[in-house]
């Protein structure tokens, strides 16, 4: 399946209700199930990741298919691994070859059984679940935060808590920090001192929670009003005190000709018209922010080198080899050094049209290369219900704008 992309008209104004976040949706079905709430929770995510840990969560089984979910898979590994009973947890053919090896290695040494039923140190997996005993663990501190915070979430329930002792840098910082605030609203005073995360054994308390909008989602619309000066867009339920750590894409976009205003309906974008003249930003605690801001740069000629991109290769796709693909057919030049980053110096060449974009997968490939057609590019997007996995109603919001998407 693929769309074919169109802009029937540029609108003036326009409001657009964002979903909820994913991020803060997952961790709070997971902080319900270990507090044994009674509570709904409020605003929950309709993205395919939060059904599936909703899913697994109430299910009446013992093997589970996360599909392409990645946040599923580290959280509920580590959960499984606690409740006592034979489980398995699979998922999609992409899932399979994304690595789980240091969460697994970290769960057995706090004593739980977990064996890989095909690829070393990929899933599938069968877990054993057990009572597990804590103390000290040490893991580096550039693997996905996910690892992390699904070991900080089941701490106070493992005898004798944990602590985490987190070796050279530190990425994804801001969903530590995410994960350690929501586990206290549960009554849980985690304390991260230097490279230590210090979480004791303890009881979670229940209690009733509102999930806030998204600022990831939020991303795409702020490339949107860089590409179309004249369109005033309001964003609802954001909040400018936030838990996202991707609500820095505000400080991001006014680099490009946005500007952010705050009401009690959430933000109103405002393009400036003033935008830098190259871009150097390290993505180091917000990489999902990535795709949105290189794909709004080429659209602005503007040119950039981007650091902090490691974890984009385990992702739901290899991300920095995706931009450069689809982006160069779209005249768009990209290099990386194949690790942690990515540069346009500018160059760019004729392309023929229309442009068939590959989405990988990757719910974010489609939504940041959709608004590209603002910028007159005669666009293609193979896969697009692939914006499920975050944003289901994306392709119904761009209408708003005139964005139209035809089978």
């Amino acid at each position: 399946m693929q769309y074919s992309l169109s802009l029937d008209k540029k609108a003036g104004e326009v409001n657009i209700q964002l979903p909820s976040s994913k991020s803060i949706s997952n961790r709070l079905l997971l902080l319900n199930a270990l507090s044994y709430s009674p509570f709904e929770i409020k605003n929950l995510s309709d993205s395919d990741d939060t059904k599936v840990m909703l899913k697994v969560l109430n299910a009446n089984s013992n093997t589970f298919d996360v599909g392409a979910a990645g946040t599923s898979m580290r959280f509920l590994t580590a959960f499984l691994s606690k409740i006592v009973g034979e489980w398995v947890i699979t998922g999609s053919s992409r899932m399979k070859e994304r690595p789980i090896k240091t969460l697994v290695d970290a769960l057995n040494q706090l004593g739980a059984k977990i064996e890989y039923i095909e690829k070393e140190g990929y899933p599938p997996l069968r877990i054993f679940g057990s009572a597990l005993k804590g103390g000290e663990l040490e893991l580096p501190g550039n693997v996905s935060s996910q690892y992390i915070s699904a070991l900080m979430m089941i701490a106070p329930s493992i005898e004798n808590g944990l602590e985490l002792k987190l070796t050279g840098d530190i990425i994804s910082k801001p969903y530590l920090n995410m994960t350690l605030a929501l586990m206290k609203e549960f009554g849980v005073q985690g304390i991260w001192k230097g490279n230590s995360i210090i979480i004791p054994e303890a009881n979670y308390q229940a209690k009733s929670t509102t999930v806030e909008s998204d600022w990831s989602a939020a991303s795409y619309w702020y490339e949107i009003a860089a590409l179309n000066p004249e369109l005033k867009i309001t964003l609802k339920g954001l909040k400018k005190i936030s838990l996202q750590g991707d609500s820095n894409i505000q400080h991001i976009f006014k680099k490009l000709g946005v500007n952010t205003k705050f009401s009690q309906k959430g933000v109103t974008l405002i393009n400036s018209g003033e935008k830098v003249s190259k871009l150097n930003y390290d993505f180091i605690n917000e990489p999902d922010l990535a795709q949105t801001v290189a794909v709004a740069c080429c659209m602005l000629n503007v040119p950039f080198h981007f650091t902090g991109l490691q974890t984009l290769k385990i992702k739901e796709t290899d991300r920095i080899s995706a931009l450069i693909n689809e982006l160069g057919k779209m005249g768009f030049k990209l290099s990386t050094n194949d690790v942690d980053n990515l540069i346009w110096d500018g160059n760019k060449s004729e392309v023929a049209k229309p442009i068939e974009i590959d989405t990988y997968k990757d719910h974010r490939m489609a939504m940041a290369f959709a608004p590209c057609q603002l910028s007159g590019f005669n666009m293609m997007i193979k896969d697009p219900m692939v914006v499920t996995k975050s944003y289901p109603k994306y392709w119904e919001d761009l209408k708003k704008i005139g964005i139209k998407a035809n089978e």
